[in-house]
């Protein structure tokens, strides 16, 4: 979307839109997703299955060919996503319900459990698949794939992102 700090790489009837928490200051700079090194997206997606090689994320535009898209919860860049308030997240859910409301990706992917939580107010919300659809789409919270986070290592999130392409 227009006038984003880092623009959404988004298209109509994608199968899967992965949400991130928010930018980087790195990927915000850099004008590009999970430009962060140490970040595990790119990786995570190609060993997966999902995009055809191993992608960069100056390459980021290039996941629509693979039927994926990327947005945030949040627009505003930060060093960390513990820097965002609460308020902050819960009106990037609403945000977030109507941008998949009007693109209509058959999945929604969600890129951290401890930020959904906060941003939905279901503080026992778990990774998986969720109870209900955000915007119309089937609704998954998977691990986030900053190298911050150390409880999922790579193979992990590439067995629990193969699990999210409809069909």
């Amino acid at each position: 979307m227009p006038g984003k700090p880092l623009p959404d790489v988004i298209a109509p009837g994608l199968d899967v839109l992965f949400c991130g928490i928010n930018p980087s200051l790195t990927s915000a700079a850099r004008g590009h997703h999970f430009a962060r090194p140490g970040n595990r997206f790119w990786p995570a997606l190609h060993r997966a299955g999902l995009t055809p090689r191993l992608l960069t994320p100056d390459e980021d535009r290039e996941l629509l060919a693979s039927g994926l898209g990327v947005t945030n919860l949040v627009d505003r860049p930060t060093r960390t996503a513990a820097e965002l308030s609460p308020d902050e997240l819960r009106d990037g859910a609403v945000a977030l319900a109507a941008l998949v409301a009007r693109y209509r990706p058959a999945v929604l992917a969600v890129l951290g459990v401890t930020a959904w939580r906060q941003a939905t107010g279901r503080p026992r919300a778990a990774l998986g698949r969720q109870e209900e659809r955000v915007g119309g789409a089937v609704t998954w919270v998977v691990p986030n794939p900053s190298g911050l986070n150390a409880h999922h290592q790579l193979p992990d999130l590439a067995r629990l992102y193969r699990q999210l392409r409809p069909g």
